[in-house]
């Protein structure tokens, strides 16, 4: 898998490997009329197509969006797309051209915890560790002796999976992730609030007070607001391993900090040449590149997840819930990392400076570098921004 250099994001790097047969929807920072537009990504060129919606939100509404999106001519050019890319690295761009945003605004973010077998026996250690890295392995060790490490066979909510849960009653193992790993109910949250996300090339940020983090590789749904999953995307659902293993309720600690949601590079709408059997069948890959010459890489394959995409955006919307915005929905990760990165046993944690890809063949390289929240640029454009900017550009009335 190729990492994109820094201070020059390649676009061969970043695109879907079809990219010139994908219908790609992105979202970006147009300093001509200082905020955000939709873009069509058609023949190498990023076309503004903000006069056919104003939003994503609002495009993901519409009927027939793909037939519609591509009939549509006349539309102003404002970018070839290589040049978009370029110019998102955020450390290095040229602030006066456009660059790449996440691919979302007034959708609400959620994400799916504890989907795969792998990542559910990583929370129960965090769980069990308290957030202290250095016990991690043992208790890894001692878990795995009672349930071993496989249970992908394992239907959430059926009579097997109550068998097992009597199984890990009796011996003192169970736990809240197991609950939403095999049981009936899926751990669905709220990853931060509409507008929050970042997208390709922007710093992504850790709590500074956290000691044990890593990136989560996940891929995103996006669904509009009658629950029609429109397309997906990749994402980075930054987890902080401590707070979270500290306690539950820290989960909003752990996951909702300034610029810890990355989604992107461009949402790939579905069409006949990109379903959610693809989604179902996508492998996700990894790789973590630190400043002190560290290299981490992984997997997460979407075919080991313990429940379907559909399902998992049917536990989101329903008729004890709605989302008039629509959502976009993170789906969970197989990967949990525990190489060691700094003493034996310790496992991962990310350092400063990391540069982190997060990468699948259809859907391309969604890439950002690690800082501190606090010293990441606070987030200020949101839903109220974008309403003003709108009105001002005659987009709403």
């Amino acid at each position: 898998m190729a990492t994109p250099r820094l201070g020059g994001l390649k676009a061969d790097a970043v695109l879907p490997s079809d990219a010139e047969r994908a219908t790609l929807v992105g979202r970006i920072w147009d300093p001509a009329v200082a905020g955000p537009t939709p873009v069509l990504i058609h023949r190498g060129r990023a076309v503004d197509i903000s006069r056919i919606a104003p939003t994503t939100s609002a495009l993901l509404e519409m009927e027939r969006l793909v037939p519609v999106l591509q009939a549509a001519s006349g539309l102003p050019e404002i970018a070839a797309v290589e040049e978009l890319i370029a110019n998102s690295d955020e450390r290095r761009r040229d602030p006066m051209r456009p660059w790449l945003l996440a691919p979302c605004d007034l959708q609400s973010v959620k994400a799916a915890g504890v989907t795969f077998v792998a990542s559910m026996l990583e929370r129960v250690i965090e769980e069990q560790a308290r957030g202290d890295a250095s016990r991690a392995e043992e208790i890894r060790r001692r878990i795995t002796g009672i349930i071993g490490d496989n249970l992908s066979k394992v239907k959430p909510g059926s009579p097997e999976a109550a068998k097992v849960k009597e199984v890990l009653l009796a011996n003192g193992a169970w736990s809240q992730y197991l609950e939403v790993g095999i049981g009936p109910d899926c751990e669905i949250f709220t990853k931060c609030p509409p507008m929050a996300s970042v997208g390709l090339g922007a710093d992504i940020g850790l709590h500074p007070k956290s000691q044990w983090s890593n990136p989560e590789p996940e891929i995103v749904l996006a669904a509009n607001s009658r629950g029609e999953v429109m397309g997906a995307t990749l994402g980075n659902d930054v987890n902080l391993r401590d707070f979270e293993g500290r306690s539950a309720l820290l989960l909003g600690k752990a996951k909702d900090n300034n610029a810890s949601s990355a989604i992107g590079p461009f949402l790939r709408l579905f069409d006949a040449g990109f379903t959610i059997d693809d989604v179902r069948q996508a492998v996700i890959t990894v790789k973590v590149a630190g400043t002190d010459g560290f290299v981490m890489e992984g997997s997460s394959s979407m075919a080991k997840i313990s429940r379907d995409p559909l399902d998992i955006a049917g536990q989101a919307l329903n008729g004890t819930h709605q989302y008039p915005d629509g959502f976009m929905l993170f789906l969970g990760t197989m990967f949990a990392p525990i190489q060691d990165r700094e003493k034996p046993g310790q496992g991962f944690t990310h350092h400063i400076g990391d540069a982190v890809s997060i990468s699948s063949p259809k859907l391309g390289t969604l890439w950002n570098r690690v800082d501190h929240s606090d010293k990441i640029a606070p987030w200020s454009f949101g839903a109220n921004a974008l309403m003003k900017n709108l009105v001002h550009r005659q987009l709403v009335g």
